[in-house]
């Protein structure tokens, strides 16, 4: 067996998802699990004595001399691809399999030279490889594995086959090949001469070099293409032709398997932190001793499902287990407020486990379930909070939840796409599970039943698995303490919402859906034309770059860019009427997008149920979203408006919103230890105001609003990695002014400086920066050759910590404030997160002693180097609460 490394390698790369495969420190490992994976496949099945792997060196070949176009065409290579080959032969070294390189030469030719020394010695080889030029080594003793789907599904090319698929013997396939050109390795093609052509010919005159001896015997079109460009495929045919004769070190009577170091691919897969089931295929399929594995980690029983038991009696017969801890998967509806539990399975401490269905629930069953669910006996989940809204709609109050792998997941690694079941088990399991779409279940038949089970069975797998790695890199307290018990708050302020006045969103929205008419109808009649769409980006770029003649802005591919950024310059730089308009149309239709959004989530009882997001951001922060809750603007008039319309609900008298003053500056003053910050905040000065006369080397008093302006806007910059060239734009000045201000800052507050500086190398170093609490973020593009990921990365790794941070302190907040308002047995409650704020709803009576717990335990959160200010207001509605 002969495999074309790098071929397989890129396959396996491009059919697994990179997010879900990366080792802790960032290094992705894709294409290292997908093709061993295949690998695993093929020794099972086709049992070889002897291999080898071949391996491309680089795109400098004997082939890029003769052709430099040769491959030249072929992108970069992906920066998660890089690092991945080395994995690979590493991984195959251990095992005891050959690989092989050859400078100047590609893997094609040491597989070709390796098959054509085989047959004389009575091998039948096997070729796996998904370039389509090895069908020209095709014969009675060679075939060709070619993947036709990912690395799952292989077709095999005999002789038979070859013929079958292009009408060609193998030997004819190069010069079908050199005819028809070949785009992914960049030779031309004869135009007008496609797959049919091309065959119809070889077939015709029964060799390339027979065609070309009577070109001028073709007609029409084709004929004259094909003679203008005979030199071109020739040199198509010499380059498609795989050298049969490559000097190497071994004969393939000598790719014997070698004795595989066990402890050493223990060790291997151990850092390339895969599970135990690629483990054992690769065990099973090279009959390696699967005792050796007991060194690794503990093996997982395998699933018993219970059949023909009804469930209350299961949990009846477990109850002293129960506080041993069951992983739980419920399927439903999870909407806030009207979700609806359909299904359930459960795995016991023992990986015994049972399904059902709420609906064919017996009133004993469901008086157990209930009881179980609702008891404080350890249980585990994936996205609990989603269950919690389930149960929830059952009448059912989900206690106990000990473990939430997705949350596990997240604050183990975040900054990953997806935390979906099937994403997790993929990445620290090793496997696939399969899944159908449990949440439209109506029915739970048996298969369905199966699937609920190994999902529970695969939680509890995760909880061992998870809670180890969050051990090792110290992050295990931050999950138990704070991100998990925050899943449950969460659930409970999703449940509840907050009460709107519908007919102020809908007067709010006509009154912009006017406005959006008249900004409309104005900038027509200056463009001259009646019928002009605003949102039409190629009827705009006719009216701003012909009409009206303005400079053209940065060249897309369908022309000058219309986006927000592009206008808003334009705006600057060149004003005009018309841009007036388009910049209010456009600022007038979000906002009435945004109020078409908020009166659709009002739910039956009067209220709006976001859902906070807690594995979304990969600085820690909350997000929200079915509404967002977030981006409604708190500084624009229009936003203000917007806020008055939460109102206060049905039997409470208030709302309540608290938030930190300059939370993030206050940390950037603690963090970077900077005397000067940190005396302005213990002196209970105004911050900018107190930066802006040592910036600028004048009084506090002479600070005026546009100098305190432009040090608030570098102030917070420098949390987001703004250069001189973004200040500058940010405050509409000349680059050169803005590199004075900051230098004049760096001055007089080094402390910044410094730690700005710090931060990046030390993240460099580790591969991640991390929070006051332990939340780690990792950066492995800070060592990337791209330089536009490695700036992104860099400004990543100043805010990460910082922003974090500020996170970390208002979740803590959230708990301390929750866990007090139920202690002291009051009916207010937390609505709403938004960054720094929180929104309460006051119950008759309640609202000095509810003010006083959340100002102090917002105070308590955390103990910085300055002090945290929290501000609180009281109104009837969310903007009078405003403070």
């Amino acid at each position: 067996m002969l495999i074309d490394g790098h071929s397989l390698a890129f396959r396996a790369f491009f059919a697994l998802p990179a997010d879900n495969f990366a080792t802790a420190s960032g290094q992705h490992t894709n294409a290292v699990y997908g093709f061993l994976s295949m690998l695993a496949n093929l020794l099972k099945e086709e049992q070889p004595s002897h291999i080898a792997v071949a391996f491309d060196v680089g795109r400098h070949t004997f082939r890029s001399e003769i052709f430099p176009e040769y491959k030249a065409q072929r992108a970069a290579t992906p920066e998660e691809f890089k690092g991945q080959v080395p994995l690979i032969q590493k991984v195959l070294t251990t095992l005891g399999i050959t690989t092989l390189e050859k400078p100047e030469f590609e893997a094609d030719d040491i597989i070709a030279t390796l098959a054509t020394a085989a047959r004389p010695l009575g091998f039948e080889t096997l070729i796996v490889t998904g370039d389509r030029d090895s069908f020209q080594l095709v014969n009675d003793t060679t075939t060709v594995l070619y993947p036709m789907k990912g690395v799952s599904v292989l077709h095999r090319f005999t002789p038979q086959a070859v013929e079958e698929k292009y009408g060609l013997a193998p030997q004819q396939y190069p010069d079908f090949a050199a005819l028809r050109g070949d785009p992914s390795d960049n030779l031309p093609s004869v135009p007008k001469v496609g797959e049919k052509t091309a065959t119809k010919w070889i077939q015709q005159y029964g060799s390339l070099e027979a065609l070309l001896e009577h070109a001028d015997e073709l007609k029409g079109v084709v004929g004259n293409n094909l003679r203008e460009r005979i030199d071109q495929v020739r040199l198509n045919r010499t380059l498609t032709q795989m050298i049969l004769d490559v000097e190497l070190p071994v004969t393939p009577d000598q790719l014997e398997f070698k004795p595989a170091n066990l402890t050493e691919l223990l060790t291997q897969f151990k850092e390339l932190e895969f599970g135990r089931t690629l483990r054992e295929r690769i065990f099973t399929a090279m009959q390696l001793e699967q005792q050796t594995q007991s060194s690794v980690s503990v093996e997982t029983p395998d699933l018993v499902v219970a059949t023909d038991t009804h469930i209350g009696d299961w949990l009846n017969a477990r109850r002293a287990q129960w506080s041993q801890g069951f992983a739980v998967v419920v399927t439903g509806t999870a909407t806030p407020g009207f979700g609806d539990a359909v299904a359930i399975g459960i795995v016991d401490d023992q990986y015994h486990g049972v399904t059902a269905s709420f609906e064919n629930f017996t009133p004993a069953d469901e008086a157990v379930v209930a009881e179980y669910l609702s008891s404080t006996a350890p249980k585990f989940f994936h996205q609990a909070k989603a269950v919690y809204h389930m149960l929830a709609g059952r009448g059912i109050q989900l206690r106990g939840v000990a473990h939430d792998t997705a949350i596990a997941a997240y604050v183990l690694n975040p900054g990953q796409r997806s935390y979906e079941l099937n994403d997790v088990v993929q990445r620290y399991c090793s496997r696939e599970l399969q899944t159908a779409d449990t949440g439209q279940l109506s029915l739970l038949d048996e298969v369905n039943g199966q699937e609920l089970v190994e999902q529970a069975g695969a939680i509890r797998e995760l909880v061992a698995i998870l809670t180890e790695q969050l051990q090792q890199i110290e992050s295990y307290e931050l999950y138990q303490d704070l991100e998990l018990p925050l899943t449950t708050v969460l659930a409970k302020m999703e449940h509840i919402g907050i009460a709107v006045d519908v007919e102020k969103l809908e007067q709010q929205c006509n009154e912009f859906q006017a406005l959006v008419q008249q900004e409309e109808f104005a900038a027509r009649e200056l463009a001259g034309d009646p019928e002009l769409l605003l949102t039409s980006p190629k009827q705009l770029q006719v009216v701003l770059f012909e009409t009206l003649g303005l400079p053209k802005t940065k060249k897309t591919k369908t022309g000058y860019s219309t986006a927000a950024k592009e206008i808003e310059t334009l705006a600057i730089t060149h004003p005009h009427p018309f841009l007036d308009h388009l910049l209010a149309h456009r600022e007038y239709q979000k906002m009435k997008t945004t109020l078409e959004g908020l009166i659709k989530a009002v739910a039956d009882d009067g209220r709006i149920h976001t859902t906070f997001h807690q594995t979304v951001t990969s600085t820690g922060r909350l997000s929200s979203a079915d509404p967002n809750l977030q981006n409604i603007p708190v500084r624009t008039m229009h936003g203000q408006k917007i806020r008055a319309a939460f109102v206060v609900g049905d039997g409470y008298e208030a709302l309540l919103t608290a938030d930190y003053s300059q939370i993030e500056m206050r940390v950037m003053a603690h963090l970077s230890g900077d005397a000067g910050l940190i005396q302005a905040y213990n002196d209970g000065e105004d911050l900018h105001n107190y930066v802006g006369s040592r910036v600028f080397d004048v009084p506090v008093s002479e600070v005026t609003p546009e100098l305190r302006r432009r040090v608030k806007a570098m102030s917070y910059g420098l949390v987001y990695g703004l250069s001189a060239f973004g200040l500058s734009q940010q405050l509409s000045i000349s680059p050169g002014e803005a590199k004075v201000i900051m230098e004049n800052y760096f001055k007089r507050f080094g402390g910044v400086k410094h730690y700005l500086d710090s931060v990046v190398a030390q993240a460099r170093q580790d591969g991640f920066t991390q929070t006051l609490f332990g939340r780690r973020r990792y950066l492995p593009e800070l060592g990337s050759t791209n330089r536009i990921m490695r700036e992104n990365a860099e400004r990543a790794a100043l805010n990460a910590p910082i922003q974090g941070t500020a996170a970390d302190i208002i979740k803590v907040a959230m708990l301390r404030v929750d866990k007090r308002l139920t202690q002291a047995q009051v009916q207010s409650r937390v609505l709403l997160q938004v960054h720094d704020e929180l929104v309460v709803e006051i119950a008759p009576g309640e609202a000095e002693m509810v003010a006083k717990i959340v100002e102090q335990e917002m105070d308590a959160a955390i103990k910085l180097s300055v002090p945290l200010e929290v501000s609180a207001g009281i109104g009837s509605n969310w903007q009078e609460a405003a403070h």
